[in-house]
Formats: structure tokens, C-alpha cells, sequence
């Protein structure tokens, strides 16, 4: 009876033993440098702790970990309607990362599926107030603009947006084929606005240049005996070129000019 009354105590003493290692080992809980644990007492916010080790007693206090990393969230296909009434079908990723824990667990049931929720609203809200030319050229200033909305709107729930990016806007082919036409026209715009200063250009030159040759017409003479030389090279035919009685008076007056100067030399 003695030796079954030992067994016993022994038993309950192992037990003991064994139950209080087990609660004391319950007491201690690990953060990573990442992590943070937001200690509630009997359901009441206490703080936050972390990283490394702390104490959690059982029953009296809870935990929730939350983790600090950027998180990297792609935003689904929104159908979105421009300004100029455009239908289209965007998509977008934000980054955002935790940066108050109490806030983040207290404020906001599911921080993760509310941060998408007004990603998405946003997204639509922002783009529709902007034409279509808008979404394809200006990307940056969109995602600058979602950003900041959402930065502020997640500022009650511990969440910093660092980033916000636009990642694809998908056109119907209707479309496609307008901004085709478009791109080409533009282009064909181009070409005639340079082919017309060139003409411009080219005009102001020539006036410059018959306004010189006009002061001096051995200039005129010497050019159209340099146009004669480049129209006999180019082949081997006879051409009829008529001769300027203007040339033909300057070539008159330039040798009696001549001839009175070798007689005045004579006298």
C-alpha cells in the first residue's frame, strides 16, 4: 500500500513537474526583426512588442503578430471609363508596408483586404477624371495621384503607400485602329508643317540671293554661264537656251567700259 501511495506522489510530482515547464515555456515568444506582436490584457490594447523575446502569459494576454515588410499588391483589372468616355481596362500594383501595429490590428479588421478594396475604388475614381491621352502619356502624375489618395485615406489604419504603379491600360480594337489613325495623321501633319518653313526658308534665301546678284551683274553672268556648264554635262543633246537681253546689254556695257579705259590710257 506504502510502495502504491510513492508511485503515486511520484506520478503527480512528474506531472506537476512537467506542467509547469510546459506553462513556463508557454510564456516566451519570438519576433523576428521583421515582426511585431500588439499585446492585448483580458481584450484590452496593452503595447507592442518586439523583436526578439518576450512574454506572453496564457489566458491573461493574446497576441497578434504583424509583419513590417513592404507588401506588394497587384490591384485587379478595373473597367474604367475616361473623361472623353473611353472605356477601358486598367491594372495597377501598390506597395505599402506597416508602420504603426496598433493602429493596423485596432483600426481596421483586415488591413490587407481593406488596403486592396480602396486600391481598387481609387484606381477607378482617379483614372475617369482624366481623358485617354492622359492615361497613356502621363503615367507618372496618375501614379503620383493614387498615391498620395490612398497615403492619406490608409493614414488611420498605420499603412504608408510608398508607391503606386499603372501597369497596363487595354484598348479595345476600335480603339486601337482611332489612335492609329490619329498617330498617322499627326505624323502626316509633321511632314507638311517642316516641308512648308523649308519652302519658307528656302524663299527667304533666294530673295537674299537675287538681291545680290541684282547689285552686281557680272554675278548674273557668271551664274547663268555656271546653270549652261551643269545643263551640257547632264547629257549629250542640243538645248536652245535664249539668251537675256539684260545679260547681253551687261556684257555691252562691260566692254565699252573697257574700251574707254584702254583710250583714256592711250591718250
Amino acid at each position: 500500500m506504502k510502495q502504491l501511495l510513492l508511485d503515486t506522489d511520484l506520478l503527480i510530482s512528474a506531472s506537476l513537474s512537467l506542467f509547469a515547464l510546459a506553462f513556463v515555456i508557454s510564456l516566451f515568444r519570438v519576433l523576428r526583426e521583421y515582426e511585431r506582436g500588439v499585446i492585448f490584457f483580458l481584450g484590452r490594447f496593452q503595447l507592442v512588442k518586439g523583436p526578439g523575446l518576450i512574454i506572453v502569459v496564457p489566458f491573461i494576454q493574446q497576441m497578434v503578430r504583424v509583419d513590417l515588410r513592404t507588401v506588394v499588391m497587384d490591384v485587379p483589372s478595373q473597367d474604367v471609363i475616361s473623361r472623353d468616355n473611353v472605356s477601358v481596362r486598367v491594372n495597377a500594383v501598390i506597395y505599402f508596408r506597416v508602420i504603426d501595429s496598433q493602429k493596423a490590428i485596432i483600426n481596421v479588421e483586415n488591413f490587407l483586404q481593406a488596403t486592396s478594396q480602396l486600391a481598387q475604388t481609387t484606381l477607378r475614381s482617379v483614372l475617369g477624371q482624366h481623358e485617354l491621352d492622359e492615361m497613356l502619356s502621363n503615367r507618372e502624375m496618375l501614379n503620383i495621384d493614387i498615391q498620395n489618395i490612398l497615403d492619406n485615406r490608409t493614414d488611420g489604419w498605420g499603412i504608408k503607400v510608398s508607391n503606386v504603379e499603372i501597369k497596363h491600360v487595354d484598348l479595345n480594337e476600335t480603339m486601337i485602329r482611332a489612335i492609329a489613325q490619329q498617330a498617322e495623321a499627326e505624323r502626316t501633319r509633321r511632314a507638311k508643317v517642316i516641308h512648308a518653313s523649308g519652302e519658307m526658308e528656302a524663299s527667304e534665301k533666294l530673295v537674299e540671293a537675287a538681291e545680290k546678284l541684282a547689285l552686281q551683274p557680272n554675278a548674273i553672268l557668271l551664274r547663268y554661264l555656271q546653270t549652261l556648264t551643269e545643263i551640257a554635262s547632264e547629257n549629250n543633246s542640243t538645248i536652245l537656251f535664249p539668251m537675256p537681253t539684260d545679260l547681253i546689254r551687261g556684257l555691252f556695257d562691260t566692254h565699252m567700259k573697257a574700251a574707254q579705259k584702254e583710250d583714256k590710257a592711250d591718250g
